[in-house]
């Protein structure tokens, strides 16, 4: 499984903290460090089965409105837009090659476990 962290994130911190108690072992990706690709963004989202690329964003970051993007922008925009600007990535998200979830609120993460 890979986690998406970002340590500044109190809720990352405690769904990170929930996945260690539990010995659930985890590859950690600093996306704020270590970007995504479109294929792998465009794979987590498919594995979310969430209805639009939005439910994986963070729309009231500033990035959303420098990308010019609107909540009614294509899926494909919003992608192109996460791998400019990763801080729009809603964290955590816990995925494996074939499912994910947003661990929002951290217990979330044991959904997919």
């Amino acid at each position: 499984m890979k986690y998406l962290h970002n340590p500044r994130c109190s809720k990352s911190r405690q769904a990170l903290k929930i996945l260690n108690e539990l010995d659930v072992e985890v590859e950690i990706i600093e996306y704020l460090k270590h970007p995504l690709s479109k294929d792998e963004l465009t794979k987590i989202y498919a594995n979310l089965g969430v209805s639009s690329v939005l439910e994986m964003m963070r729309p009231k970051e500033a990035e959303f409105a420098t990308a010019g993007l609107t909540k009614s922008s294509s899926n494909e925009a919003l992608i192109d837009a996460m791998v400019a600007y990763p801080k729009l990535i809603e964290r955590p998200i816990l995925f494996s090659d074939t499912k994910a979830v947003i661990g929002r609120p951290p217990e979330k993460v044991k959904d997919i476990l």
